[in-house]
């Protein structure tokens, strides 16, 4: 029974950066070489960074990732790990009878800038989204992504074209056939290839997301592909933030029979390496059409002592969702170049979590708080205010807005909602000033139910360069800050968000004994009503049958239908859920639609 030791690396890439991304390649090769392995394989697109986006459509930046392969496979020779077969993740461009049929067939309209020749709906430049097999201070192999998903976040389909080969290499004897991300989520394709190539071995490089259970839905998916190609399947995903995306890593390895083999942590940089004992292959390889073949080594492995399979315990919903929140934040303020953070602090709930969040990304030296109390606000929301930032550590400064407020009144006279909208963007205005002088990111603190239905003031509460709770209702505010405080207290640490802010009611406190309930439904009412119109996309008639109050679906469905301006305007923030604002859900801002009543 042949085996193989493989080496799986979770790596924290950022787009663009191919000498920083290849640097990690060649740091996970040397750990991997010391470990003794007869394989290292990184995640899609690790030298480039994923997405790249419309990138792909510059020659440029295609002449530049397929010239950063090449220099790797040198470098990674001159380090002394030439002999260690690496299959990393890179942009390059089709060629020969791919980019003919490509070029010739066009993949229907697309406009005159991206066409590619007298070819429509062609790509510029034909990218392709590939792996790169390195060995001996060159590259040996080449395969391309054969499905290109278009939905939700993805856009590959637009920027990329597909593969249409298998790769297969030998290496230490066995058979291991490679495929990308999007491959294994669709029907038959390479997985069904690799059967027939009688691969002992597939692994497949991801980029994938991070949403909420979503590790569940790939291990399911990884053991049903595994029994359909009957061979070990080795899953590697990326790790870190990139914009609104973050991906969370759990790398996974499962055999045949559905078995874990083993399994990385979330939200962490690790380097799995797993002994792999593999059924034998046919004696002669069989006759698969479009497939390339690549003998990296025949030599059977080495006797060795086994080494101990990582098996990371998945995180329970709430903790993996304060992690995806911390690496997003982290790695979107870090990436952009910043090294603190700047956010109001209110007392409220929101600001306390988006203050905690941050401590635990960048530590309480990376954070400024600021109270900017007005003629509304309640001595609780201050002292509430000054509890956590005692609580945090952080630098706390208090700014009353009053003053200002009333020079500008008494020169440009305003009432009702204007003057209530007046003392928000003044908090924003304070709030930028700072962050121009001083160089923070700004975080916003509106969660998802409130940019769900417009309660935020544009220009005001919703300024700032990054949203680390748009993708997150209400609701789950409260339960991410009973989960910390909780996680504190069971490791002897003091709670980091006070109880009065978890308790009290919501308040924006733009006028005497507002609450947020005094235009809106209870926000356990308010986030199921949004999770079916938002996320399920359920008309009227729909929400009605499903349970929601008439008066309720009425307002909240025309609430969230004129907010779309508002949202067009928003920062960033870490996406956590299978539908978030943006790139998930475009809808028209000018729009005369409306849903039949039922």
């Amino acid at each position: 029974m042949p085996s193989l030791r493989l080496a799986l690396a979770q790596v924290d890439t950022t787009v663009g950066d191919l000498d920083g991304n290849a640097a990690l390649v060649r740091r996970a090769a040397a750990e991997a070489a010391a470990a003794g392995a007869d394989l290292l394989v990184l995640p899609e697109l690790a030298l480039t960074g994923y997405p790249v986006e419309d990138l792909a459509l510059r020659r440029s930046f295609v002449d530049a990732s397929r010239a950063a392969v090449g220099r790797l496979a040198e470098d990674l020779a001159a380090d002394g790990l030439g002999d260690l077969p690496v299959v990393v993740g890179y942009v390059d461009r089709a060629s020969g009878a791919v980019a003919e049929g490509v070029s010739s067939a066009g993949r229907g309209q697309k406009e005159e800038g991206r066409r590619e020749g007298a070819a429509t709906g062609v790509p510029k430049g034909l990218p392709q989204n590939c792996a790169a097999l390195l060995h001996g201070g060159r590259q040996v192999g080449r395969y391309a992504k054969h499905h290109l998903p278009n939905y939700g976040v993805f856009d590959e389909f637009r920027i990329f074209v597909p593969g249409r080969d298998l790769l297969v290499a030998r290496v230490r004897g066995v058979d291991v056939a490679v495929a990308i991300c999007e491959d294994l989520w669709q029907e038959g394709g390479p997985v069904a290839a690799a059967r027939a190539a009688d691969a002992e071995l597939l692994v497949v490089l991801n980029a994938s997301p991070y949403e909420r259970a979503k590790d569940d839905t790939r291990l399911a998916l990884c053991r049903r592909r595994a029994g359909e190609a009957e061979a070990v399947l080795a899953y590697v995903n990326s790790v870190g933030g990139q914009d609104d995306l973050v991906f969370d890593g759990g790398s996974v390895v499962v055999a045949p029979d559905g078995e874990v083999l083993a399994r990385g942590e979330a939200f962490a940089e690790q380097l799995l390496v797993v002994d792999l004992d593999l059924p034998e292959g046919a004696a002669a390889p069989p006759s698969v059409e479009r497939v390339q073949r690549v003998v990296v080594s025949e030599e059977p492995a080495p006797a060795r002592e086994p080494v101990p399979a990582p098996l990371a315990e998945p995180l329970d919903d709430t903790a993996e969702l304060w992690g995806a929140l911390v690496l997003g934040l982290r790695d979107y303020t870090r990436k952009n170049g910043f090294r603190q953070v700047l956010l109001g602090l209110s007392g409220g709930i929101d600001s306390a979590v988006c203050a905690a969040l941050a401590v635990d990304a960048l530590g309480p030296e990376g954070v400024v708080g600021v109270s900017m109390p007005s003629s509304y606000s309640t001595e609780h929301s201050r002292s509430d205010a000054d509890d956590l930032a005692e609580r945090l550590g952080i630098d706390y400064r208090v700014h009353p807005i009053a003053p200002m407020v009333e020079a500008f009144l008494a020169n440009v006279p305003m009432s009702g909602v204007a003057e209530e909208n007046l003392q928000a963007r003044v908090r924003g205005t304070l709030l930028m000033g700072v962050s121009n002088s001083e160089g923070q990111l700004v975080l916003t603190t509106s969660n998802k139910s409130e940019l769900s239905v417009g309660y935020s003031t544009i220009y005001g509460d919703s300024v700032g360069g990054f949203a680390p709770l748009k993708d997150v209702s209400k609701t789950d505010v409260w339960r991410l800050a009973r989960w910390r405080d909780a996680d504190a207290a069971s490791r002897g640490e003091r709670e980091p968000i006070p109880e009065a802010s978890i308790t009290k009611a919501p308040s924006a406190e733009l006028r005497p004994d507002q609450t947020d309930q005094d235009s809106l439904p209870e926000y356990d009412v308010l986030d199921a009503l949004l999770e079916d119109y938002v996320v399920r996309a359920m008309g009227r008639s729909e929400l009605l049958e499903a349970g929601h109050a008439r008066h309720d679906v009425e307002q909240v469905v025309g609430l969230v239908d004129r907010a779309e301006w508002k949202r067009r305007q928003g920062a960033p923030g870490t996406k956590t859920t299978t539908v978030a604002f943006g790139r998930d859900r475009r809808l028209p801002v000018t729009s005369h639609w409306r849903e039949e009543d039922a």
